[in-house]
């Protein structure tokens, strides 16, 4: 059952293989006398890629659970100190760059036998499908997964940053209405689309910023800012670095912005797996520090 799930998670035998430390062709025998124990065919095999059956996805989420609960008592067996296995970690780029991989040089050196297994994309995985154990998102609003478990770990600070060389050349903002007339930087659906909010004095105002550039990811949003070709949102802990080195500047500090909210998901549900709950508990203590 575990090899199923491994290969079914990794999508390829060998890299399965690998991951398991045993043969390719000894892999392909467990699934096939698990397939032939069940009756049915789990997963379809093709030269370059595995895909599941119905009977398989079924399967797959129902061995997941069982395999879960049977770490659980092994994990309460052993105690905390003895966690071991795999986490699959999904994490946006620039914000697990900067903050989730720093974190967890203390939490990976305490637990010697966990490996974690980082996936790393500003677009929306399928959580399920991927098999993540936990992933860090970010939002202003709530979270759209709902039926998935979640932790609040940190709040961050947001603000609106450029470049001296686009200020030298476009001027320096004096409140959010001026930004009308600004190239501005949008990432499309992570913190909302072309509406700025900002909070002056009890005061809410939106603005609809016209978009220069969209791009759909925050490392490109930065560089974009840094390379001076607009006015963009981020964070004090994604453009941290930038802020300090005077390659941005902070504009509107008088305006505040919604902060943005740094969860933890459970995709397998509101009660993860020992290691699972290790792991967001560090990062709840670690995060919430760098807000």
């Amino acid at each position: 059952m575990a090899v199923f799930v491994r290969v079914a998670q990794s999508g390829a035998l060998s890299r399965a293989a690998r991951e398991l430390k045993l043969s390719q062709p000894s892999v392909s025998r467990i699934i096939a006398t698990l397939e032939a124990r069940l009756g049915t065919t789990l997963l379809l095999r093709t030269t370059r890629s595995i895909s599941l059956t119905e009977a398989g996805a079924l399967y797959l989420e129902r061995a997941k659970h069982l395999l879960a609960e049977m770490e659980e008592a092994e994990q309460v067996t052993r105690g905390i100190d003895s966690l071991h296995g795999v986490i699959r970690l999904a994490m946006p780029v620039l914000y697990g760059t900067r903050a989730v991989i720093p974190a967890l040089a203390s939490f990976l050196a305490r637990h010697p036998d966990l490996r974690v297994e980082m996936i790393m994309s500003d677009a929306r995985q399928n959580l399920i499908t991927e098999g993540v154990d936990v992933a860090i998102r970010l939002g202003v609003g709530t979270l759209d997964d709902s039926t998935f478990g979640a932790r609040k770990l940190a709040q961050v600070e947001r603000l609106v940053v450029a470049a001296p060389s686009y200020l030298a050349a476009h001027g320096m903002p004096a409140n959010p209405g001026e930004l009308a007339r600004h190239h501005c930087i949008v990432q499309h659906g992570v913190f909302g689309p072309e509406s700025w909010r900002f909070t002056h004095n009890q005061t809410v105002t939106s603005v609809d910023v016209p978009a220069k550039l969209w791009i759909n990811s925050a490392p490109g949003i930065l560089a974009a800012a840094v390379a001076g070709l607009g006015v963009a949102l981020a964070t004090n802990v994604m453009a941290g670095e930038e802020l300090r080195s005077g390659q941005l500047v902070r504009l509107l500090e008088a305006y505040r912005l919604d902060p943005a909210h740094v969860y933890a998901v459970f995709p397998a549900g509101p009660r993860p797996s020992a290691k699972v709950r290790a792991i967001v508990e560090h990062l709840a203590m670690t995060l919430g520090t760098m807000a």
